[in-house]
C-alpha cells in the first residue's frame, strides 16, 4: 500500500468516526429531552362543576306546587257562552265598574271562550284601550278574531297562553278577570305569579267562579284567596250579586 493510499484509508477511518459521534450525540439529546418532558407535572384534568341537584325550574315548581285537583279545560261549543239573558244575570257592567274598567284602560280576559266579555270590554275601553283575550285554544282564539272583525272592534287582541302562563306583555294591563276560568289553571300559584308581572300598578284582578273542589267545575273561595296569597295578591273586595248567572262569588285582587 502506498503511501497515497494510507492517506485515503486513515481520511475515511476519520470522517466515518466523526459521524458516529455526530449521531451519538443527537440520540443522546433526544433522549435527554424525553426524560425532561416526561419529568414535568401534567396539567391536571379540569374538575368539572358540580350541577345543582335542584335546578330553578324545579325549585320554582316545588314552591308553587298545590295539593288539589283542576278541571279539564272546557272544549266545546262555543254556544253556551252566548245566553241573551246572562249580561243581566252576572251584570257585567257592574263587574267592570268594580274592575276599574273605564274608555281607556288596558284590560285581560283570560279564558276568553267566544269573546263574550271581550266584546263588552272591549266597546267601553274604546278605541284608546286594549283587550287582550287570551285563550289556551287556538279554535277559540280564531273564533274570536273572526268576531272581533265582523264588530268592527279594532282594540282587541288574540294570545294563545300556556296553562301555567299567560304570555301577556309586561306591565301591559290594567284589569284582569277570569269568568268561570281559575278552576281549570292546574299551576294556579306560578300562572298568578307570571299574571302580576303583567300588571300595571294599581290594577285589578277579578276572579269570578262557582263552589267546588277544584275538579268539578268549581273551587273553593278560600282555597282561591290562599293560592293568589302565595303568588304576591291580597284580597281587596268580595260581592256575590253574580250568583244569578250560576256562580257564586265575585273575588277581587291587588298585587301586594
Amino acid at each position: 500500500m502506498n503511501v497515497r493510499d494510507k492517506v485515503n484509508r486513515e481520511r475515511r477511518l476519520l470522517v466515518h468516526l466523526l459521524l458516529r459521534s455526530v449521531l451519538s450525540v443527537h440520540l443522546a439529546l433526544a433522549l435527554w429531552g424525553c426524560a425532561v418532558a416526561n419529568q414535568q407535572p401534567r396539567p391536571a384534568k379540569p374538575i368539572a362543576s358540580p350541577r345543582p341537584s335542584v335546578s330553578t325550574e324545579t325549585n320554582e315548581r316545588s314552591s308553587d306546587r298545590i295539593d288539589r285537583l283542576a278541571s279539564e279545560p272546557y272544549s266545546g261549543s262555543l254556544s253556551i257562552f252566548e245566553d241573551p239573558k246572562r249580561e243581566d244575570r252576572l251584570q257585567v257592567n257592574r263587574v267592570m265598574d268594580v274592575l276599574g274598567i273605564k274608555a281607556g284602560s288596558s284590560v285581560a280576559d283570560v279564558g276568553a271562550g267566544s269573546g263574550w266579555f271581550t266584546v263588552r270590554a272591549a266597546k267601553r275601553v274604546g278605541s284608546n284601550g286594549l283587550v287582550y283575550a287570551v285563550e289556551i285554544n287556538s279554535e277559540y282564539l280564531k273564533h274570536i278574531d273572526k268576531r272581533s272583525k265582523e264588530e268592527n272592534l279594532s282594540n282587541i287582541r288574540t294570545i294563545l297562553g300556556k296553562e301555567d302562563d299567560p304570555l301577556l306583555p309586561e306591565k301591559s294591563v290594567d284589569a284582569v278577570l277570569l269568568l268561570k276560568t281559575y278552576h281549570e289553571i292546574s299551576e294556579p300559584v306560578r300562572w298568578l305569579r307570571r299574571m302580576r308581572s303583567a300588571m300595571r300598578e294599581g290594577a285589578l284582578l277579578g276572579i269570578i267562579d262557582r263552589t267546588g273542589k277544584g275538579d268539578d267545575h268549581g273551587i273553593d273561595p278560600d282555597t282561591v284567596v290562599k293560592e293568589a296569597q302565595r303568588a304576591g295578591f291580597v284580597l281587596v273586595e268580595q260581592h256575590d250579586f253574580v250568583r244569578p248567572d250560576e256562580v257564586d262569588y265575585f273575588l277581587v285582587f291587588r298585587v301586594g
